[in-house]
């Protein structure tokens, strides 16, 4: 089944997120949301995450699912926000406890923080299947920017989050802790094995040099031709060899301190002290 798509690209931090719909029928889930967040003020907005409500709503759709790919480093889910106002369940990797308890030490958590997924209404693990109406979602465990990333197969799309990029730019940094980039490599090759019709609907686009308009849907067949990290059968050590020395040259995203502790929540704030004041940590010399 062919899934209908609607992306939402969010400028300020080269996101999409996705709205897809059983074409026979209501149901829908969204994909990779955002809540807006201004860091030097500190302060969140919902326009975004108003897009995609206005959007569900007009269409008259359900929401069954709110869908993560992973935990975003580089801007803020507007999951919870989403829940209240459409409704549906929110599922991310069953690796999510890895995440946790990296992050829970880093940001030192402490003993209140859970470690064991239960923020969220579903963990998938390699395999799994879930169902938008009529449209089966099958789950791909393609670990390697982070461990707990996942492929959404669903009809003949699939959504890859950070581990492809459009065919022009590449692939995704594996340097974050729990990253790897021999992980990265293995996790395409699956991603490519799907037929070459697939539809891919990347997770970020940063619009490659040379490309006058941003884009983030693919197929199979042309990743496997043409992008630039893996394409035309690159191998392992190449793109390891690759990958490990681009990663070492990057910065780390301007949103990942507050990004790590609100989406490692499923997309909650830390807990308010007792004026009701909300607080992000910000750990020194430590990512």
């Amino acid at each position: 089944m062919k899934p209908e798509v609607k992306a939402f690209f969010d400028a300020a931090t080269n996101t999409i997120s996705y709205v897809l719909r059983d074409p026979q029928g209501r149901q829908a889930a969204i994909i990779d949301s955002v809540l807006d967040f201004d860091y030097a003020s500190g302060r969140t907005d919902t326009s975004s995450a108003d897009a995609i409500v206005d959007h569900v709503l007009s269409e008259g759709l359900e929401v069954a699912w709110i869908l993560e790919t992973h935990v975003h480093a580089d801007h803020l889910s507007a999951a919870p926000y989403l829940q209240e106002k459409l409704g549906g369940k929110i599922g991310i990797g069953r690796n999510i406890t890895v995440v946790q308890d990296t992050f829970g030490k880093v940001f030192n958590e402490g003993t209140e923080f859970q470690r064991d997924g239960s923020q969220f209404d579903a963990l998938f693990g390699d395999g799994d299947s879930f169902h938008i109406g009529q449209l089966r979602g099958d789950v791909l465990h393609t670990p390697g920017h982070t461990p707990a990333c996942l492929t959404y197969v669903i009809g003949d799309a699939a959504f890859v989050g950070d581990t492809l990029f459009m065919p022009d730019f590449g692939t995704a940094r594996c340097d974050f802790p729990g990253g790897s980039a021999r992980d990265l490599y293995n996790s395409i090759q699956r991603i490519l094995a799907l037929p070459d019709e697939t539809r891919i609907f990347v997770g970020h686009d940063y619009k490659a040099p040379g490309r006058e308009d941003y884009a983030w849907e693919t197929t199979v067949g042309e990743q496997k031709a043409r992008n630039v990290h893996v394409g035309g059968g690159a191998s392992a050590e190449q793109f390891v060899d690759m990958r490990e020395t681009r990663d070492a040259q990057l910065a780390m995203p301007r949103l990942i301190i507050p990004s790590l502790q609100v989406n490692m929540r499923a997309g909650n704030m830390p807990a308010p002290d007792a004026q009701g004041d909300v607080f992000l940590k910000v750990p020194v010399n430590r990512l």
